[in-house]
């Protein structure tokens, strides 16, 4: 199909416009018909999605399905795909359908809710599919305001608290990364990303007010693109933001901003710090995966003490994307495998855990744990499905979280026995909050009298858990179905890192040695 891409991409603006334009009033066949036409193009851009899926070659490392054309000011829009982008397309259109379905019981301001998270879809998968510096960077950016409208006019009580934290974290740690894109073009004469992928920029060592600066460039660069895909993903300790998004977030917001847009931080270290700056990943990789141990441990002991359902989950969260840092600094086959693994089971897992809260708190309109118990008297269909999602956090074998922490932890020990230690107690960790989570909530007796007369999961929310329960042992099952599609791109990836470190680094690697 030719274009595809574009068309993936701009369908579900091309909805929103249509919602904005032509869609009148507020009343009940208003809301309705703004739900049904969201529904209808997501799913109508992950059956197109589809094509991208079909048409791709996973044993082709370069990109494919490319488009370039001329935008305006004499820069480029082009798009394309590899290896390591393709499925991240495809989790963004998989997902989007399930979060609008969500959707079901906002009643206020309905198509301005739709609109918001159509455009948001538009740019998520614009990140993802981006071949230029600066349209990666607009769309990277543009994200930030629906999310921010989202949290901040749907949310709680102190919602524009949350939003704010959340723009201006994710805001300032991107004025570096600008920055760091200036110096690129500056040094390279270009914008366009397969090209910067195969520029060497400097790895001399800088003396700036009297500072050395081992590395040179590389260092400079790493460390401000760093600033933004560690808040993005995020990172201990630039991590606060989250929590408090995810607690004040609706439903659908927390799925997105856990099962997607956490996501983009890690592909941007995939994209840009490993193959640009390989020296930098070199020099620094011992630090970022310390950063990743604590996060690891810290976040999962914070998650044990939390009495909000969304607070506990969005810590784990933050756990699990330690996993991810360790596999991609670890800068081996298993890590990077393990890692982007571990970032499309996250967004299944951790989409359907905060889906699950959702189904209790528009019955309860509480996310209190002492709020419930005995839960599976009453739903024994929720108590089952929360159940798989839980053991699939915790990493059970039999379920898509075993396959991203195995091979993550494969590969920290590999490159550090330590770093492999500190993350399996984050594995045991994990167990006791997630355990202790489902107890407290699903089992015990039921003696809240406001939970007698609570209903099980409806139509809706079984069809939006469904696809969910499918992917989650599915590629449990048959990991082969996403490491055969990444594993190409991975290695070559790998490869272009150590030759690089090989050929370039040897000099800069021994005056840190004599540091």
């Amino acid at each position: 199909m030719e274009n595809v891409l574009t068309i993936v991409t701009f369908l579900p603006l091309l909805a929103a416009i249509i919602l904005m334009v032509f869609l009148r009033g507020d009343d009940a066949a208003a809301q309705r018909n703004a739900k049904i036409l969201a529904l209808v193009a997501t799913l109508a851009t992950f059956l197109v999605s589809i094509a991208i899926y079909t048409e791709f070659n996973p044993a082709v490392t370069d990109f494919q399905l490319v488009e370039e054309y001329e935008w305006f000011g004499g820069l480029t829009y082009k798009m394309g795909v590899d290896g390591i982008s393709v499925l991240f397309v495809l989790l963004t259109t998989f997902l989007m359908p399930i979060v609008i379905g969500s959707c079901w019981a906002v009643t206020e301001r309905v198509k301005e809710y739709m609109i918001m998270f159509l455009l948001l879809e538009t740019l998520m998968i614009a990140v993802f599919c981006a071949l230029d510096l600066v349209l990666f960077y607009v769309v990277f950016e543009a994200g930030l305001i629906p999310m921010f409208l989202i949290v901040g006019i749907w949310g709680g009580k102190d919602r524009i608290y949350a939003a704010f934290k959340f723009f201006l974290y994710t805001l300032l740690g991107s004025v570096l990364m600008l920055v760091a894109m200036l110096m690129m073009w500056f040094d390279a004469g270009t914008t366009d990303i397969p090209t910067l992928l195969n520029h060497e920029f400097s790895y001399e060592t800088m003396t700036i007010m009297g500072i050395s600066i081992v590395g040179g460039l590389q260092t400079l660069m790493f460390l401000a693109f760093f600033a933004s895909f560690a808040v993005k993903l995020p990172m201990w300790p630039v991590h606060t933001w989250l929590p408090d998004a995810h607690v004040q977030a609706p439903t659908a917001g927390s799925v997105v901003l856990a099962a997607i847009l956490l996501k983009m931080g890690g592909y941007g270290f995939l994209r840009f710090s490993l193959p640009m700056f390989p020296v930098a990943t070199e020099l620094l990789a011992d630090f970022v995966m310390t950063l990743s141990v604590i996060a690891i441990i810290y976040t999962s002991l914070v998650a044990m003490m939390q009495e909000d359902m969304k607070k506990l989950i969005a810590y784990s969260s933050v756990a699990h994307m330690g996993f991810v840092t360790i596999g991609i600094f670890a800068v081996n086959q298993q890590g990077l495998d393990g890692a982007i693994f571990q970032m499309l089971s996250h967004g299944f897992i951790s989409g359907a855990l905060f889906l699950g809260v959702g189904v209790i708190y528009d019955r309860m309109h509480t996310r209190d744990i002492d709020a419930y118990g005995g839960l599976v008297v009453r739903m024994p269909a929720y108590a089952l499905v929360f159940m798989l999602f839980t053991m699939a956090n915790v990493g059970l074998p039999g379920t898509s979280g075993f396959v991203g922490e195995f091979l993550t932890l494969t590969a920290a020990f590999q490159a550090n026995t330590w770093v492999a230690f500190g993350a399996t107690t984050g594995v045991i960790l994990s167990a006791g909050y997630a355990l202790w989570l489902y107890r407290r909530v699903i089992f015990g007796d039921m003696i809240k009298a406001s939970l007698m007369t609570i209903t099980d999961m409806n139509t809706r929310e079984r069809m939006m858990m469904a696809p969910l329960v499918i992917m989650t042992v599915l590629l449990g099952i048959y990991p082969s179905l996403v490491l055969d599609v990444i594993g190409p791109s991975v290695s070559a990836l790998v490869e272009q890192v150590e030759t690089a470190t090989m050929h370039l680094g040897t000099e800069t690697v021994t005056k840190v040695a004599s540091h």
